[in-house]
């Protein structure tokens, strides 16, 4: 399952997001739904190790699905296809 680290200690799923648009060629203009609300898509909260402030999402877009990744407190966003692709799903998460 492909996902990425945060960068900062700091964070938004936004900014999480845009982060892994980039690497997937995705942009705000493919999402097709999304279960967090404005203000909790920009809500800052601390991704380091051992904090688990980030709020639970799904957010969907033409061709992925994108989640929240933890791993031993530290979070951040992880995505598998829309679509059957053939490609086995990592466990999620840890610690």
């Amino acid at each position: 399952m492909p996902q990425i680290e945060s960068d900062l200690e700091e964070t938004s799923w936004r900014h999480e997001l845009d982060r892994a648009f980039a690497k997937n060629s995705d942009s705000w203009s493919d999402v097709e739904s999304m279960t967090l609300s404005d203000d909790a898509l920009s809500r800052r909260f601390h991704a380091g190790w051992g904090s688990t402030d980030g709020e639970p999402f799904t957010l969907w877009t033409r061709r992925f699905v994108y989640f929240p990744w933890r791993y031993d407190g530290s979070q951040s966003v992880a995505w598998v296809s829309r679509n059957p692709d053939g490609i086995a799903t990592e466990p999620i998460g840890g610690g």
